[in-house]
């Protein structure tokens, strides 16, 4: 038996938790599934599954070798049709990392029309504004907002974010309006930072074509952009935030724009995918549908 029946084979055995449904379902001998499993993890040198009178369940290392088997898998049988004359609809999982505000107010809203175009595609969907690991993590192509520092992925520029500074009315009732960067020394800022525990540089503006800090005082630190958006509405001070276009604003209705002289650098937003050299087509289809998707929301130049 090849690897690649083996892996076929493990890849029942993990979906149904049981040998003797995986044998049922490839219509094999209970026998020569146990086998098959067992001469892949000697292969391996590691055990993929835990067996236990009632139940089979993956290892730490038999979950990483399911998910690269599918994606292989996957990528097999897109291969084995490439030259295909009937051409057969798109299969198999995208694992996708995306920014939580651009999930949430321009990437989900579309999802439907997409992958009803394209039914055979599974989609795992990660919203979160850590920088995630794409290939440890098995990504296939993730969104990223800011400065790039991952040179061994490709990255395709798409444009860039404007940032706005944004307080809530009630806030600014209690707190006054700020109208210069000295009247800053009696307000308080939200310190957004991607790890809990670093320090927040402060106000960031424009100032003579370079970037300035100004620091604050601040009664909270977030890590996430729900809850900046939340704490600011909550009347804890000013925040900083990228301007997804009109759908963002909308959704921050009742928070009020200050100091439009003194605003952050536009962000770079980028797609990053693994440097290989053939690219999956279902990936290359999504990040062709997500860069046509994200053109609305922003600008080509750095500056308006």
């Amino acid at each position: 038996m090849n690897q690649l029946e083996a892996m076929r084979i493990y890849l029942r055995v993990a979906d149904l938790c049981s040998f003797t449904q995986a044998a049922e379902s490839l219509n094999m001998p209970k026998a020569t599934v146990s086998e098959a499993i067992k001469q892949l993890e000697m292969q391996l040198g590691t055990r993929l599954l835990q067996r236990t009178t009632r139940s089979v369940q993956m290892t730490q290392d038999g979950l990483l070798y399911y998910e690269r088997s599918k994606d292989l898998l996957d990528d097999f049988a897109e291969l084995d049709s490439l030259f295909d004359s009937h051409q057969k609809p798109m299969q198999g999982r995208l694992r996708v990392d995306l920014p939580v505000a651009a999930a949430k107010n321009i990437v989900i809203p579309a999802l439907p029309a997409f992958l009803m175009q394209h039914p055979g595609i599974e989609l795992e969907l990660s919203c979160t504004d850590r920088r995630v690991d794409l290939i440890r993590e098995g990504f296939d192509c993730v969104m990223r907002v800011g400065t790039l520092h991952d040179s061994s992925l490709i990255a395709r520029p798409l444009g860039y974010l404007q940032q706005v500074n944004l307080a809530s009315e009630a806030y600014l009732t209690q707190s006054g309006i700020p109208r210069v960067l000295d009247d800053l020394h009696s307000h308080l800022l939200i310190h957004y930072v991607s790890n809990l525990g670093n320090k927040s540089p402060g106000f960031e503006y424009q100032q003579g074509g370079k970037t300035h800090y100004l620091p604050m005082k601040g009664a909270i630190t977030v890590n996430n952009s729900d809850a900046y958006h939340v704490a600011c509405h909550a009347g804890f001070g000013i925040i900083q935030v990228p301007m997804f276009g009109q759908s963002h604003v909308t959704s921050l209705q009742n928070l009020v724009p200050i100091l439009p002289d003194y605003v952050a650098p536009a962000m770079p937003v980028s797609i990053l995918y693994p440097d290989r050299r053939h690219l999956a087509k279902r990936t290359k289809i999504f990040i062709e549908w997500l860069s046509e998707l994200l053109k609305p929301h922003l600008s080509e130049a750095k500056t308006d």
